[in-house]
């Protein structure tokens, strides 16, 4: 599982000239699914997103997490993160999850994010054509890889 993260000032989606998620201060997190990915996997990726340490506090310093700014989150399905441009110059997908299993999990995400850390989350919709606006504070853009963070 990938977590593109990207502190905002505010960040928007739209679906057919529709804004359907709307922040301000936070996070705008990109999720990129595999196959192999298990709720255990995004639990670790929930946490590891939710603690992390990224927003100045007074003394300008990145040591505030979005918890701690009472921040917001925009979290947007993107299978993309998994493309493959080590061949050719069209990307290969292959690595990105089965579609189904990919819905799965972001709902998951979605699901823990509220009710298990309390986080005001807004969201796209799984497969749709999204176009995504942001302001980027810093700027200021972290990449969370699941088989990073668990050693593998």
């Amino acid at each position: 599982m990938k977590f593109l993260i990207q502190v905002v000032k505010e960040a928007s989606v739209d679906i057919d000239n529709e804004t359907v998620g709307r922040i301000g201060r936070g996070f705008l997190i990109f999720v990129g699914v595999c196959d192999k990915d298990t709720e255990e996997t995004a639990d670790m990726m929930v946490k590891k997103a939710v603690n992390l340490r990224i927003f100045e506090d007074e003394n300008g310093k990145t040591n505030l997490s979005i918890d701690d700014i009472q921040g917001s989150m925009l979290v947007i399905s993107q299978f993309t993160l998994y493309a493959d441009c080590r061949k050719g110059n069209r990307p290969s997908f292959i690595k990105a999850g089965n579609p189904d299993h990919a819905e799965k999990l972001y709902e998951y995400v979605l699901s823990s994010l509220k009710n298990t850390y309390g986080i005001d989350v807004k969201c796209g919709r799984f497969g749709a054509d999204m176009q995504v606006s942001l302001i980027n504070d810093g700027p200021f853009t972290v990449m969370l890889d699941s088989d990073e963070l668990s050693g593998k």
